[in-house]
């Protein structure tokens, strides 16, 4: 989907600019099902190729969807071709069958014929209401202890929505066995090494904070002059006591200082329990 979005932007005839793009994994439901899908939070423009000036997409319009359907459709179903010819799919149960190269090629035939949808809309609410959405989900697991009702070693009954209906009537209970539902819940925990929160573009953490602090200048925005809460005046101009104008190298937001010690000082370690001697 990164890849998909980077190019149609970086092409001439849509956008022409480098654009930069918070990717987050969501995998479930309400009713914990395998619903993985994407949610992509993307500036409306970029940096031009030079980094000399930023390129803003046209109003209520960022990419096509049609054209951004075709070439993830493209790009998704050759890989899973790459992907099958290299043995590293694996298939079971009814599924087995795929493992042959001409079952496979068939299974994909016709998909390569059907519409795929990618959805891309400017937020109603202002960005702030995206990002709201989106951190309820960044470190949360698939179901919280506050929807779970009763569970016994047979079955388990927990809080769920049904999509299809409206209002109040939304809201209802779901019963599964103890095993399906453990089954569901291990479906959404991610592989190790495999990252729910991804960065791409200008966002990119090689050259994250370069590329933000070229964007402020390029809009003219005054850098950050957040001061440190302490003791000191208000007039006290220490700089060792103020946080830096400058973005955080490592992810790019305000840096803050939360503690100075002068060269020759020693930094103090906890205090120590005090033991009571027997």
């Amino acid at each position: 989907s990164a890849d998909t979005v980077i190019k149609i932007a970086a092409d001439p005839k849509h956008l022409g600019a480098q654009v930069g793009i918070t990717s987050v994994l969501h995998t479930w439901g309400s009713a914990m099902t395998h619903h993985p899908h994407v949610h992509m939070i993307v500036p409306g423009g970029g940096l031009s190729a030079d980094g000399t000036k930023w390129i803003a997409c046209r109003k209520n319009f960022f990419l096509s969807m049609r054209v951004l359907s075709r070439l993830y459709r493209r790009l998704i179903l050759e890989e899973l071709a790459q992907l099958h010819k290299a043995g590293k799919l694996h298939f079971f149960g009814d599924h087995a069958g795929l493992a042959d190269s001409a079952a496979f090629e068939a299974m994909l035939a016709p998909l390569r014929k059907i519409d795929w949808v990618v959805y891309a809309k400017e937020p109603f609410a202002g960005p702030k209401a995206v990002l709201a959405y989106l951190s309820r989900y960044t470190h949360r697991i698939a179901i919280s202890n506050s929807r779970l009702i009763r569970f016994d070693a047979h079955s388990v009954t927990f809080r769920a929505k049904d999509y299809r209906l409206n209002g109040a009537r939304r809201h209802t209970t779901m019963t599964l066995a103890t095993g399906e539902f453990i089954r569901r819940f291990l479906i959404h925990v991610l592989p190790k090494g495999q990252h729910r929160i991804r960065h791409y573009g200008f966002y990119g953490n090689g050259n994250r904070a370069a590329n933000i602090s070229r964007i402020r200048d390029l809009f003219g925005a005054e850098p950050p002059t957040w001061k440190e809460v302490g003791d000191k005046d208000e007039g006290d101009n220490d700089p060792c006591l103020r946080c830096l104008a400058l973005p955080c190298p490592c992810c790019g937001g305000r840096l803050i200082i939360k503690g100075t010690f002068k060269p020759t000082q020693q930094t103090k370690a906890p205090p120590r329990s005090t033991r009571h001697a027997a």
